[in-house]
């Protein structure tokens, strides 16, 4: 059933450009929803545990806003424990192209032998990893270092998602080589789209420095412009006004992680997932 739906979703879309008659039509902070195929993956049983995040997260207007579609090809980096993973490797497995990327190792110096080599086994084990997660051909899941990108592929990706994972990049000092990696693989017309965990405009340095996953909005659009990018938009889609994001413990201290455990559990839980940004951004010329 969910493969018709994606394929009836893709073919009408196609022939005449008009949103599918079956379609659900409407919108949500003013963002449109009207993929049927993307909601009956979201709808489907197998995401019963990912579920719950949705009304933090709200896939189906992230998705939407970041005009990501059956036919494409799409990366995701950093994809972690798989959350996007489990709805965009089916969105895209009949008409488009899923590829997931994690940063190049080779420059990393890691604990032990055995982190050494999970990390470096990782564009092997993934395909399977994600195949046991979604049910797809593992062949059909393809997955790369950021340097290690086949010359073939480059310059033909449609979109590139960055998920809560920004900070990352800048914690390891490899912000900038990744981001000029990245944009090599983007078709001319491609475009990134990040949600990041989002520090208050007058925060401190300690909070903002991507230390406590928080990064400020204006660093993030400094950050791309330098790195051969052009903000197209952003959308409050993912904002969440209770997070003050300003915690010892960084933004692990909300759900889901509740790092705290169960000191002010209530608390938390009653604020939700942080408040994220949700940018747009174009290839620059």
């Amino acid at each position: 059933m969910m493969k018709k739906l994606l394929m009836a979703s893709a073919a009408l879309a196609m022939l005449t450009g008009a949103v599918p008659a079956t379609a659900n039509h409407h919108k949500k902070n003013g963002v449109e929803m009207t993929d049927a195929g993307l909601q009956s993956i979201l709808n489907d049983q197998s995401r019963a545990d990912d579920k719950a995040r949705d009304a933090y997260r709200h896939p189906a207007q992230t998705l939407n806003f970041f005009e990501v579609k059956p036919g494409q090809t799409v990366v995701e980096y950093g994809p972690g424990g798989g959350w996007y993973t489990r709805i965009l490797v089916p969105y895209l497995a009949d008409s488009g192209k899923y590829v997931a990327i994690n940063a190049d190792s080779s420059a990393t110096d890691f604990p032990n032998r055995a982190r050494e080599a999970r990390t470096k086994g990782w564009p092997e084990s993934f395909p399977d990893t994600a195949a046991q997660w979604t049910g797809i051909d593992a062949k059909k899941i393809l997955a790369f270092e950021s340097d290690e990108m086949p010359d073939d592929m480059k310059g033909k990706v449609d979109r590139i998602l960055i998920f809560r994972s920004l900070h990352g990049m800048l914690n390891s000092n490899r912000a900038d080589s990744e981001l000029r990696l990245l944009r090599d693989m983007l078709a001319d017309d491609g475009m990134i789209g990040i949600v990041q965990h989002r520090a208050k405009p007058d925060a401190s340095y300690a909070m903002s420095n991507g230390s406590k996953g928080y990064l400020k909005q204006a660093s993030v659009v400094d950050l791309f412009e330098l790195n051969g990018f052009e903000l197209v938009s952003e959308s409050e889609i993912n904002a969440n006004p209770k997070d003050m994001a300003n915690y010892p413990d960084g933004v692990w201290t909300l759900p889901p992680v509740l790092r705290s455990g169960d000191a002010d559990k209530a608390k938390y839980q009653a604020i939700g997932e942080s408040d994220r940004m949700t940018l747009l951004f174009k290839k620059r010329p």
